[in-house]
């Protein structure tokens, strides 16, 4: 018999156009990498799949607010995607997310978001099992030195390079040299995926970015 807490947590997305689907998918994997991302773009085929495995659902306010019955019943772990404010026409109690964002600006506030949802719901800032195993992302975070750790830390926070600099008391050379080392051990120059991995692994806390 499989073991259901081996199985991957699964996200739901509803959200009519595809680019905005694929682009919501894929900032999703970067944070949840152990995820199943299952992506619709009708309601009845999304309903039909729905046996309460989904972890979250991400709708879009139009969505929330055609098929409140069924969103309601799963409030807790419903996402709806807005654009800037419109919150007004919503149902209260969901949580919401601004789309219309940069995309840095999106992590930070998906991170944000994640750490408020789990924490409302009991769980003490600190992810469910399922995702906490999501979370576990391939990069080691053992390959960073403690002082690595303390340049991305700074770096994530919204510090430039001289910055960092002054406040290590180490030199502007040390620390592109530390920032060329952070990029080439997690594969990665992007500020978002970078972000991602330090709240994922501790590094800083969603609330102090």
């Amino acid at each position: 018999m499989t073991d259901p807490t081996s199985r991957k947590p699964q996200i739901a997305i509803l959200v009519p156009n595809t680019l905005s689907a694929l682009g919501l998918s894929g900032i999703i994997s970067r944070m949840m990498p152990g995820a199943e991302i299952c992506v619709f773009d009708d309601f009845d085929r999304m309903k039909s799949a729905d046996q309460g495995q989904f972890f979250h659902y991400f709708i879009t306010s139009q969505v929330l607010l055609c098929h409140a019955p069924h969103f309601l019943a799963r409030q807790h772990k419903t996402i709806v995607l807005v654009h800037g404010d419109e919150t007004g026409q919503l149902p209260q109690g969901f949580h919401t997310l601004n789309v219309c964002q940069t995309e840095d600006q999106l992590v930070r506030a998906f991170l944000r978001l994640a750490q408020t949802a789990h924490s409302a719901h009991g769980s003490h800032g600190q992810p469910p099992e399922p995702v906490r195993r999501a979370q576990a992302m391939p990069q080691p975070a053992n390959l960073l030195t403690p002082r690595e750790r303390e340049v991305l830390r700074l770096l994530i926070s919204g510090c430039i390079n001289k910055e960092v600099a002054d406040r290590l008391g180490v030199s502007l050379a040390t620390v592109i040299s530390h920032r060329k080392n952070i990029s080439e051990k997690l594969g990665t120059k992007s500020l978002s995926a970078l972000t991602i991995f330090a709240v994922t692994h501790g590094i800083v806390k969603a609330e102090e970015i």
